[in-house]
Protein backbone atom coordinates (compact mmCIF):
# COMPACT_ATOMS: atom_id res chain seq x y z
CA UNK A 1 0.00 0.00 0.00
CA UNK A 2 1.54 3.33 -0.98
CA UNK A 3 1.70 6.35 1.40
CA UNK A 4 -0.89 7.88 -0.64
CA UNK A 5 -3.31 5.46 -0.04
CA UNK A 6 -2.65 5.60 3.51
CA UNK A 7 -3.34 9.40 3.41
CA UNK A 8 -6.43 8.95 1.78
CA UNK A 9 -7.75 6.01 3.39
CA UNK A 10 -7.00 7.74 6.70
CA UNK A 11 -8.68 10.81 5.69
CA UNK A 12 -12.04 8.96 4.75
CA UNK A 13 -12.28 7.21 7.86
CA UNK A 14 -11.95 10.70 9.54
CA UNK A 15 -14.50 12.02 7.66
CA UNK A 16 -16.94 8.92 9.00
CA UNK A 17 -15.96 10.27 12.89
CA UNK A 18 -18.30 12.48 14.98
CA UNK A 19 -16.62 16.08 14.63
CA UNK A 20 -15.69 16.11 18.31
CA UNK A 21 -13.56 12.80 17.69
CA UNK A 22 -11.78 13.73 14.18
CA UNK A 23 -7.94 14.28 15.50
CA UNK A 24 -7.34 17.64 14.47
CA UNK A 25 -3.27 17.68 14.61
CA UNK A 26 -3.08 14.47 13.34
CA UNK A 27 -5.74 14.96 10.47
CA UNK A 28 -3.67 18.15 9.82
CA UNK A 29 -0.42 16.16 9.46
CA UNK A 30 -2.20 13.73 7.16
CA UNK A 31 -3.25 16.86 4.62
CA UNK A 32 0.06 18.08 4.62
CA UNK A 33 2.00 14.66 4.09
CA UNK A 34 1.08 14.26 0.60
CA UNK A 35 3.80 17.25 -0.13
CA UNK A 36 5.78 15.50 1.74
CA UNK A 37 6.28 11.77 0.16
CA UNK A 38 8.73 9.68 2.18
CA UNK A 39 8.05 11.98 5.19
CA UNK A 40 7.37 9.89 8.41
CA UNK A 41 5.26 11.68 10.99
CA UNK A 42 6.92 9.74 14.01
CA UNK A 43 9.66 12.79 14.96
CA UNK A 44 6.43 15.35 14.47
CA UNK A 45 4.03 13.14 17.18
CA UNK A 46 7.16 13.34 19.65
CA UNK A 47 7.61 17.14 18.74
CA UNK A 48 3.61 17.63 19.67
CA UNK A 49 3.97 14.76 22.75
CA UNK A 50 6.99 16.83 24.42
CA UNK A 51 5.37 20.25 23.94
CA UNK A 52 2.27 19.07 25.50
CA UNK A 53 4.00 17.31 28.66
CA UNK A 54 6.09 21.02 28.46
CA UNK A 55 3.11 23.15 28.74
CA UNK A 56 1.69 20.82 31.47
CA UNK A 57 4.93 21.31 33.82
CA UNK A 58 4.86 25.02 33.29
CA UNK A 59 1.28 25.33 33.88
CA UNK A 60 1.83 23.44 37.41
CA UNK A 61 5.20 25.22 37.82
CA UNK A 62 2.98 28.40 37.69
CA UNK A 63 0.46 27.27 40.05
CA UNK A 64 3.00 26.02 42.55
CA UNK A 65 5.06 29.85 42.09
CA UNK A 66 1.49 31.74 43.19
CA UNK A 67 -0.33 31.78 39.75
CA UNK A 68 -4.31 31.27 39.69
CA UNK A 69 -5.49 28.73 38.39
CA UNK A 70 -7.14 30.78 35.57
CA UNK A 71 -7.45 31.16 31.56
CA UNK A 72 -4.42 33.64 31.62
CA UNK A 73 -2.12 31.55 33.60
CA UNK A 74 -3.24 28.67 30.70
CA UNK A 75 -2.41 31.31 27.91
CA UNK A 76 0.84 31.80 29.88
CA UNK A 77 1.69 28.05 29.72
CA UNK A 78 1.24 27.69 25.96
CA UNK A 79 2.92 31.11 25.13
CA UNK A 80 5.63 29.94 26.96
CA UNK A 81 6.39 26.66 25.37
CA UNK A 82 4.78 27.10 22.12
CA UNK A 83 6.16 30.92 21.32
CA UNK A 84 9.21 31.69 23.82
CA UNK A 85 10.28 27.77 24.38
CA UNK A 86 9.88 26.51 20.53
CA UNK A 87 9.57 29.52 18.67
CA UNK A 88 6.58 29.68 16.66
CA UNK A 89 5.32 32.55 15.51
CA UNK A 90 3.62 34.24 12.56
CA UNK A 91 5.11 34.37 9.35
CA UNK A 92 4.89 38.34 9.09
CA UNK A 93 7.29 38.38 5.91
CA UNK A 94 5.64 36.00 3.29
CA UNK A 95 2.28 35.89 4.68
CA UNK A 96 1.06 33.98 1.72
CA UNK A 97 3.82 31.35 1.22
CA UNK A 98 1.79 28.02 1.10
CA UNK A 99 4.23 26.67 3.69
CA UNK A 100 2.18 28.14 6.21
CA UNK A 101 -0.87 26.03 5.73
CA UNK A 102 0.89 23.38 5.65
CA UNK A 103 1.21 21.74 9.63
CA UNK A 104 4.87 19.52 8.33
CA UNK A 105 6.38 23.07 6.68
CA UNK A 106 4.61 24.81 10.20
CA UNK A 107 6.73 22.85 12.83
CA UNK A 108 10.27 22.23 10.63
CA UNK A 109 10.08 26.31 10.05
CA UNK A 110 8.07 27.04 13.53
CA UNK A 111 6.12 29.98 11.36
CA UNK A 112 2.87 29.55 9.86
CA UNK A 113 -0.66 31.46 9.75
CA UNK A 114 -2.86 31.67 12.56
CA UNK A 115 -5.15 29.09 11.92
CA UNK A 116 -2.19 26.79 11.61
CA UNK A 117 -0.35 27.99 15.01
CA UNK A 118 -3.63 27.51 16.63
CA UNK A 119 -4.01 24.02 15.77
CA UNK A 120 -1.19 22.92 17.43
CA UNK A 121 -2.52 25.06 20.56
CA UNK A 122 -5.89 23.41 20.64
CA UNK A 123 -4.40 19.86 20.67
CA UNK A 124 -2.27 21.00 23.60
CA UNK A 125 -4.47 22.77 25.25
CA UNK A 126 -6.96 19.59 24.90
CA UNK A 127 -4.53 17.26 26.16
CA UNK A 128 -4.29 19.20 29.54
CA UNK A 129 -8.37 19.06 29.73
CA UNK A 130 -8.46 22.71 29.14
CA UNK A 131 -12.01 24.12 27.14
CA UNK A 132 -10.05 26.05 24.78
CA UNK A 133 -11.87 26.85 21.46
CA UNK A 134 -11.14 28.01 18.27
CA UNK A 135 -13.39 30.95 16.87
CA UNK A 136 -13.56 31.86 13.18
CA UNK A 137 -12.83 35.57 13.75
CA UNK A 138 -13.56 37.24 10.50
CA UNK A 139 -10.16 37.53 8.75
CA UNK A 140 -7.92 35.79 11.71
CA UNK A 141 -8.60 32.79 13.79
CA UNK A 142 -8.42 33.10 17.02
CA UNK A 143 -8.63 30.97 20.66
CA UNK A 144 -10.98 31.03 23.30
CA UNK A 145 -10.69 29.89 26.65
CA UNK A 146 -13.71 29.91 29.05
CA UNK A 147 -13.62 28.95 32.92
CA UNK A 148 -15.62 28.77 35.50
CA UNK A 149 -18.06 32.33 33.52
CA UNK A 150 -15.32 33.64 32.69
CA UNK A 151 -13.37 33.52 29.02
CA UNK A 152 -10.56 35.09 27.38
CA UNK A 153 -9.37 35.30 23.84
CA UNK A 154 -5.92 34.57 22.80
CA UNK A 155 -3.82 35.48 19.24
CA UNK A 156 -1.42 32.38 18.40
CA UNK A 157 -0.39 34.36 15.91
CA UNK A 158 1.43 37.14 17.81
CA UNK A 159 2.66 35.46 20.61
CA UNK A 160 -0.81 34.43 22.51
CA UNK A 161 -1.38 38.36 22.77
CA UNK A 162 -4.43 38.70 24.87
CA UNK A 163 -7.01 40.66 22.99
CA UNK A 164 -9.54 42.62 24.53
CA UNK A 165 -12.86 44.30 23.31
CA UNK A 166 -11.27 47.43 21.73
CA UNK A 167 -8.79 45.01 19.86
CA UNK A 168 -11.08 42.61 18.60
CA UNK A 169 -13.71 45.63 17.55
CA UNK A 170 -10.27 47.01 15.32
CA UNK A 171 -9.36 43.32 14.09
CA UNK A 172 -12.86 43.29 12.43
CA UNK A 173 -13.18 46.61 11.19
CA UNK A 174 -10.14 46.16 9.44
CA UNK A 175 -11.31 43.38 7.70
CA UNK A 176 -14.92 44.01 7.53
CA UNK A 177 -14.94 47.94 7.32
CA UNK A 178 -15.67 50.80 9.53
CA UNK A 179 -19.28 50.15 10.01
CA UNK A 180 -19.06 46.78 11.38
CA UNK A 181 -19.60 46.08 15.14
CA UNK A 182 -18.76 43.28 17.23
CA UNK A 183 -21.72 40.44 18.07
CA UNK A 184 -22.17 37.41 19.84
CA UNK A 185 -21.65 35.14 16.65
CA UNK A 186 -18.13 36.22 15.70
CA UNK A 187 -17.11 33.97 19.33
CA UNK A 188 -18.94 30.61 18.70
CA UNK A 189 -16.88 27.18 18.87
CA UNK A 190 -15.52 26.13 15.65
CA UNK A 191 -15.91 22.35 15.24
CA UNK A 192 -13.22 20.46 14.02
CA UNK A 193 -14.12 20.02 10.36
CA UNK A 194 -14.29 24.00 10.14
CA UNK A 195 -11.01 24.44 11.40
CA UNK A 196 -9.22 22.00 9.37
CA UNK A 197 -11.89 23.32 6.39
CA UNK A 198 -10.32 26.80 6.92
CA UNK A 199 -7.28 25.49 6.98
CA UNK A 200 -7.67 24.04 3.56
CA UNK A 201 -9.16 26.95 2.04
CA UNK A 202 -6.19 28.80 2.62
CA UNK A 203 -4.05 26.51 0.35
CA UNK A 204 -7.17 26.46 -1.93
CA UNK A 205 -7.99 30.32 -2.14
CA UNK A 206 -3.73 30.91 -2.79
CA UNK A 207 -4.11 28.10 -5.60
CA UNK A 208 -6.71 29.66 -7.36
CA UNK A 209 -5.07 32.82 -7.15
CA UNK A 210 -2.00 31.68 -9.21
CA UNK A 211 -4.72 29.76 -11.43
CA UNK A 212 -3.18 26.50 -10.65
CA UNK A 213 -6.64 24.89 -11.13
CA UNK A 214 -5.63 21.45 -11.14
CA UNK A 215 -3.80 21.39 -7.87
CA UNK A 216 -6.59 23.29 -6.18
CA UNK A 217 -8.99 20.74 -7.75
CA UNK A 218 -6.68 17.99 -5.56
CA UNK A 219 -7.44 20.34 -2.62
CA UNK A 220 -10.96 20.21 -2.71
CA UNK A 221 -11.33 16.26 -3.38
CA UNK A 222 -8.91 16.17 -0.30
CA UNK A 223 -11.58 18.23 1.91
CA UNK A 224 -14.18 16.19 0.47
CA UNK A 225 -12.55 13.22 2.08
CA UNK A 226 -12.84 14.35 5.50
CA UNK A 227 -15.67 16.83 5.25
CA UNK A 228 -17.82 14.16 2.97
CA UNK A 229 -21.00 16.35 4.49
CA UNK A 230 -19.68 19.90 3.31
CA UNK A 231 -22.23 19.80 -0.05
CA UNK A 232 -20.78 23.47 -0.70
CA UNK A 233 -17.43 21.76 -1.54
CA UNK A 234 -19.25 19.98 -4.86
CA UNK A 235 -19.87 23.25 -6.05
CA UNK A 236 -16.22 24.04 -5.60
CA UNK A 237 -15.11 20.94 -7.59
CA UNK A 238 -17.50 21.86 -10.27
CA UNK A 239 -16.18 25.45 -10.61
CA UNK A 240 -12.42 23.98 -11.12
CA UNK A 241 -13.58 21.35 -13.25
CA UNK A 242 -15.02 23.56 -15.14
CA UNK A 243 -12.04 25.69 -15.69
CA UNK A 244 -10.02 22.81 -16.53
CA UNK A 245 -12.26 22.33 -19.44
CA UNK A 246 -13.93 19.14 -17.92
CA UNK A 247 -17.65 20.23 -18.07
CA UNK A 248 -18.91 16.75 -18.08
CA UNK A 249 -17.59 16.18 -14.63
CA UNK A 250 -18.39 19.59 -13.80
CA UNK A 251 -22.16 19.17 -14.91
CA UNK A 252 -22.18 15.68 -12.50
CA UNK A 253 -20.99 17.58 -10.25
CA UNK A 254 -23.43 20.54 -9.72
CA UNK A 255 -26.21 17.76 -10.28
CA UNK A 256 -24.70 16.03 -7.05
CA UNK A 257 -24.62 19.01 -5.23
CA UNK A 258 -28.57 19.62 -6.52
CA UNK A 259 -29.35 16.71 -5.23
CA UNK A 260 -28.18 16.85 -1.37
CA UNK A 261 -28.83 20.69 -1.05
CA UNK A 262 -32.54 21.56 0.43
CA UNK A 263 -32.32 25.59 1.13
CA UNK A 264 -34.11 26.92 -1.98
CA UNK A 265 -31.26 29.76 -2.14
CA UNK A 266 -28.37 27.44 -2.61
CA UNK A 267 -30.54 24.66 -5.44
CA UNK A 268 -31.25 28.74 -7.06
CA UNK A 269 -27.46 29.35 -7.40
CA UNK A 270 -26.73 25.92 -8.19
CA UNK A 271 -29.61 25.85 -10.93
CA UNK A 272 -27.78 28.73 -12.48
CA UNK A 273 -24.49 27.56 -12.74
CA UNK A 274 -25.83 24.39 -14.33
CA UNK A 275 -27.74 26.29 -16.84
CA UNK A 276 -24.36 27.99 -17.80
CA UNK A 277 -22.62 24.69 -18.12
CA UNK A 278 -24.85 23.18 -19.93
CA UNK A 279 -24.73 25.55 -22.29
CA UNK A 280 -21.46 25.83 -22.47
CA UNK A 281 -21.21 22.11 -23.33
CA UNK A 282 -23.69 22.25 -26.21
Amino acid sequence: MTILVNIQTALTQYGELPDDKVPLVETGLYLALDKHPGRSLGPYHTHISKMREQVRERYADLITAGAAESPETKIAALKHVISDQHGYTGDEDNFNDLRNADLIDVIDRRKGLPIALSILALDIGRWQGWQISGINFPGHFLLRIDQDGRRIISDPYHQFRLLEAPDLRQLLKSVAGPDAELSATLYQEASNREILLRLQNNIKFRQIEREEYADALGTVSVMRSFAPREHRLLLDESVLNARLGNLAAAIELVREYLGAVTDPRDKYDAELLLRTLETTLE
